[in-house]
């Protein structure tokens, strides 16, 4: 990641953060990068190799050199003599600090308004609003997105420039001591503080500890807004010496506060909220209902009276307050495009991050940016698309498609294949002519332009059920089990059986963006479309059939060995293919050490040895196992027999073998319960996608996917009528039913029928009625408040996945792979 400020000289930069320097030439630094894959003008960034659970960057200088760079901060001098002698290496003894130095450092040098905004959940919106309703007065930086992290928060702070009037920055604390760092880094004058929730509860005493950990963000603070109705947060304020020449500005529903809500009234799609400040009864309408975003608006509401808005400017423009993308979405568009939408804002900065994913795409060689006019920037025209041009330049897409009078006024600025539309009617008229196939088409637009219905030409029909799969949830579950693990050991992640149900090419490419080892599918044309796809991990194929062997070989697989006859097979495939090519094939041999499924028994490793010596053509990647009940604690003693036999297995074969060769035994189970069985590598399997199949991981792992779909109809039953297939549904009262678009042909299992199952719909549980039919099922609504089309909830976080395998007396496993392809999968990053 890069981001710009004014520039400092890098003798300069040593100094601050007080490095031990080795300076060749004069560098003026304008952008930090801590990541080598989103990195920008190699002249002006400075490179800081941090070190994280899963990479260190230190590993990826050498790299960065020889893309051009020459300024790094780093723990210890590169080992390379060519950098030594050409570039700028700043040593420090910790780069994250020294980076958060410098980020203070530039802080000190402005003395605009700076609002703070901590708080368990709510501070990316309450940012962005804040953001919205002032843009049109004042020179506003923000934090990207969500930056908030001891990182986030400094790279948010570098984006200080002498043009701003005001700063808006979030602080996110995930455990006890982190605050201060944060505070010395933002310095905020005005301080916000939302609510205190369960977020991290597991790294804190509780509440109360952790109410006290991010009101050290205010310390030295001149005005903090917060609610008087949150006990912890108003009793922890309330107690805290150093806040006492605070200023309070506090709002209540309950209480005497500066803004004291009156009433709350909800009429379709917006709240009235009435309000009385300073003796003069106010009133404000937002376009939404749900309690977190009525909490949300309030905050920015008190945050502008303290600023001192006119109360009518500030009630004309909440009135307009927009969604705000919280995450991109990747759907699967027409004629085999992909699309991703992030249309609700759009701003130079969301602009940055939104094409960082886009180019995180491998799916297409062709990359499209459909872009409206932005909005409101403060900056000349001609600058601001200037820079965009070079934004989208080097990140390389091909094709720009500008909609809005401003964009296409300054077309020469884009090198790229381009077109220009007046208005997004315009270009709906066109849209027939631009020929879409086969690309990665990101849509950024300010809501103003009515993107939605760009989006709903391009996505490929498909019926209201879809399958949503949390990227951002994967990546958090992938890196706990990193956690869990020894620096050195790998990790192999299954994404067989079109990754559970989650799809194969997304999660692939995910897990390859975030540098897994190894991926494992079930059959060789799984494998195929990866590579086809732009995969370029190493992909073991655990089911090779010999009709797939010309297959693995020319497209780079690794067949899993397990038999005696599969591999008389294989090296008689792979002798031919060696010689042509004149190298070795590699294969993963497994050991059946127990599980009695497949692989090689104790009594066969002997010949195995010498078949694969005498063949000449096979080089072993891996000698594994698998282990059948490491879930399980009654099964511990089988569970360290299989791992024995493996051992012994492995001493057996590895002396004869003069060349390095990998051992894994573990599953997801295995991770958490056997950390001293890690070998050289770990298969990661339905733990990827949130389930805790052992018992042990607690609240740490996130689930991924959410199956939702819509009400298709709502009926009247009488009492003694029956509903469905059979009959088997019985109203033993009046009742009322919905029918739901979503069958065993799509997933949902039939021994969910009949009651055994419910979905959830306006947070309540639906049970089923009758039996699942192919395409639909019926729920019991009966009381409920709902209409036809309202969102219900199959599984999701409220409504986890084992609480439907356990009523359909099954596993997750099945639920989850049984998931239909017709089911349209959306892909999302928060």
């Amino acid at each position: 990641m890069s981001h710009a400020a004014i520039g400092y000289d890098i003798s300069e930069v040593a100094r601050i953060i007080g490095a031990e320097a080795t300076i060749h030439k004069p560098a003026l630094i304008r952008y930090l990068v801590t990541d080598s894959r989103k990195a920008g003008d190699p002249d002006a960034s400075l490179f800081f190799a941090l070190k994280g659970t899963a990479h260190d960057g230190h590993d990826y200088v050498e790299d960065l050199f020889r893309q051009g760079y020459r300024n790094f901060v780093v723990n210890t001098p590169p080992p390379n003599q060519e950098i030594m002698a050409a570039a700028n290496v700043l040593v420090v003894k910790e780069p994250l600090r020294a980076l958060q130095d410098l980020a203070a450092h530039h802080r000190s040098q402005f003395s605009i308004p700076v609002i703070g905004i901590t708080g368990s959940n709510g501070k990316t919106i309450v940012k962005e609003w804040l953001f919205q309703l002032m843009r049109e007065d004042k020179n506003i930086v923000r934090s990207p997105k969500s930056y908030n992290s001891q990182l986030g928060a400094a790279l948010s702070v570098w984006k200080l420039h002498p043009d701003n009037e005001l700063a808006i920055f979030e602080a996110g604390i995930s455990q006890p001591g982190e605050m201060n760092y944060l505070r010395k880094i933002i310095r905020p004058t005005i301080g916000l503080i939302t609510n205190i929730g369960h977020a991290h509860d597991e790294n804190f005493r509780d509440h109360s500890e952790k109410a006290k950990e991010k009101i050290r963000l205010f310390d030295g603070c001149e005005t903090l807004v917060y609610c008087k109705d949150h006990e912890i947060i108003h009793k922890e304020v309330t107690h805290a010496e150093f806040l006492k020449n605070t200023q309070m500005f506090t709002w209540s529903r309950k209480t005497n506060a500066n803004l004291v809500i009156a009433k709350t009234e909800q009429t379709g799609n917006t709240t009235y909220i009435k309000g009385i400040c300073q003796n003069k009864f106010l009133n404000i309408t937002i376009p939404f209902t749900d309690h977190a975003s009525v909490e949300n608006a309030i905050h920015c509401w008190a945050i502008l009276l303290h600023l001192g808005y006119d109360p009518e400017v500030i009630r004309n423009r909440m009135k307009f307050l927009p969604p705000v993308a919280m995450r991109l979405e990747l759907k699967e568009g027409i004629n085999g495009c992909s699309i991703i939408n992030d249309f609700y804002n759009s701003d130079l900065e969301s602009l940055n991050i939104a094409l960082d994913f886009l180019k995180q795409q491998q799916q297409h060689a062709k990359r499209t940016v459909i872009l409206s006019d932005l909005l409101q920037s403060g900056q000349h025209k001609e600058n601001l698309y200037g820079e965009i041009a070079g934004m989208l330049e080097k990140k390389g897409i091909q094709r720009l498609i500008g909609i809005g009078p401003d964009i296409s006024s300054q077309a020469p600025h884009f090198p790229m294949e381009k077109s220009f539309f007046r208005d997004t009617q315009d270009f709906l008229t066109s849209f027939q002519e631009l020929q879409f196939h086969d690309e990665t088409i990101l849509l950024k637009g300010a809501r103003h332009f009515g993107f939605e219905q760009i989006s709903r030409l391009l996505q490929q029909k498909a019926h209201e059920t879809i399958l949503e799969i949390n990227l951002t949830a994967l990546v958090h579950n992938l890196q706990y089990f990193r956690s869990r693990l020894n620096p050195e050991t790998g990790i192999m992640v299954m994404v067989k059986a079109f990754s559970y149900g989650s799809g194969s090419f997304e999660v692939a490419n995910m897990l390859q963006f975030h540098r897994a080892n190894y991926l494992a599918v079930a059959y060789a044309d799984e494998g195929v479309a990866l590579r086809k796809a732009g995969i370029t991990l190493p992909i073991m194929v655990m089911s090779p059939q010999p009709s797939t062997f010309d297959a693995i070989f020319l497209h780079n697989l690794e067949a899993e060995i397990y038999s005696m006859q599969l591999l008389d097979a294989f090296i008689h495939a792979a002798t031919r293919f060696s010689k042509d090519l004149n190298t070795k094939v590699p294969v993963h041999i497994k050991l059946d050490t127990g599980m009695h499924r497949l692989g090689f028994q104790e009594e066969d490793i002997n010949q195995m040895i010498v078949k694969i010596r005498n063949s000449r053509a096979l080089h072993i990647k891996s000698l594994f196992t698998h282990l059948a009940a490491s879930e399980s604690s009654h099964h511990d003693e089988f569970t360290r027999l299989q791992l024995e036999r493996f051992d012994r297995m492995c001493d057996t074969i590895l002396p004869h073998f003069a060349y390095p060769i990998l051992k894994h035994a573990l599953n997801t189970a295995g991770i958490q319960r056997f950390p001293d069985a890690q070998y050289d590598m770990v298969r990661l399997g339905i733990g990827l996608y949130g389930m805790d199949v052992s018992g042990n991981a607690g609240k740490n792992l996130q689930q991924v996917g959410t199956l939702r779909t819509t009400i298709s109809q709502i009926k009247q039953i009488r009492s003694g009528e029956t509903i469905g297939y059979g009959r088997s549904g019985k109203a033993l009262r009046d009742m009322i039913t919905a029918t739901i678009p979503i069958g065993y042909a799509d997933g949902y299992d039939r021994r969910l029928g009949n009651g055994n199952g419910y979905m959830l719909i306006g947070g309540k549980k639906a049970p089923t009625v009758g039996h699942i039919c192919m395409d639909m099922c019926m729920v019991d609504v009966t009381g409920f408040n709902v209409s036809e089309g309202d969102e219900v909830i199959v599984f999701g976080e409220q409504l986890p996945l084992p609480v439907l395998s356990d009523a359909a007396d099954t596993i997750p496993y099945e639920l989850l792979t049984g998931i239909s392809e017709r089911v349209k999968r959306v892909y999302v990053q928060e």
